[in-house]
């Protein structure tokens, strides 16, 4: 079951990806941002607790 979920998963990725390209990238570079903006708050937080 968890092998026919996975493959049903990938089969939509790859569906959305080639039928909206544009949005897809947007996509991404939004989950990109946000992990970026995530990194720096915690290096921010690190950086003031050893200051």
């Amino acid at each position: 079951m968890k092998k026919v979920l996975t493959i049903a998963v990938v089969a939509l990725l790859l569906f959305f990806l080639i039928s909206q390209p544009t949005q897809s990238a947007a996509l991404v570079q939004s989950l990109l941002g946000g992990l970026r903006d995530a990194a720096d708050s915690l290096l921010t937080f690190v950086q003031n607790v050893f200051t």
